[in-house]
């Protein structure tokens, strides 16, 4: 039985609002709009594996981050067996589809964090974006290089988090699409 009453640790609440504010950021209807991702419990999920990606790339690199990071893994995993079993999927298979939906979330870490590495292939990216968020879609080319800008400046945007901020449930999330660049015209 769940003890309802059981105080969280201060990692725990840090991961709640951090999980709330990437599920907030991957629900925009400018992903599903502009951005092209279908508007699908896959496509859902998708857009919140690749903003938890983004936040545990960040607080991996932090030792001292690291239990906030397994709170938010943890967070997230309590938030899709809720879901699956708010949409009526039987306690039998909610542990399967469970363990297959954290085995797509660990492929889809890896393959966003090789892509964005330093000496990572250009497009690096966008195959990953294609194989993991689009999958079947076939988005315009103008779209997947949105979405891959995208994904790069939330990515330094993250990184450039203050541990201080994250370590209380804090980060401030760049909108989609991205500002244009603005380019000073007397520079060109």
């Amino acid at each position: 039985m769940i003890n309802l009453f059981r105080r969280q640790t201060p990692a725990q609440a840090a991961a709640h609002a951090l999980f709330g504010a990437l599920v907030a950021q991957s629900r925009l209807p400018a992903f599903y709009m502009a951005g092209e991702v279908p508007d699908t419990i896959d496509g859902r999920f998708d857009l919140l594996a690749l903003h938890v990606s983004l936040a545990i790339r960040r607080l991996q690199r932090d030792p001292a981050l690291g239990p906030l990071g397994q709170a938010l893994f943890e967070a997230m995993v309590d938030n899709l067996d809720h879901g699956l079993r708010k949409a009526g999927v039987g306690d039998l298979r909610v542990g399967k589809r469970v363990k297959a939906m954290v085995a797509a979330f660990y492929g889809r870490l890896k393959a966003y964090g090789d892509a964005l590495e330093r000496g990572a292939p250009a497009d690096a990216l966008d195959v990953a974006l294609a194989r993991n968020l689009y999958r079947d879609a076939r988005p315009k080319p103008e779209t997947t290089a949105t979405m891959a800008s995208y994904v790069r400046c939330q990515d330094q945007a993250i990184l450039a988090a203050p541990a201080a901020d994250l370590a209380t449930g804090h980060l401030r999330l760049i909108p989609f699409p991205p500002a244009p660049a603005i380019v000073d015209p007397g520079s060109a």
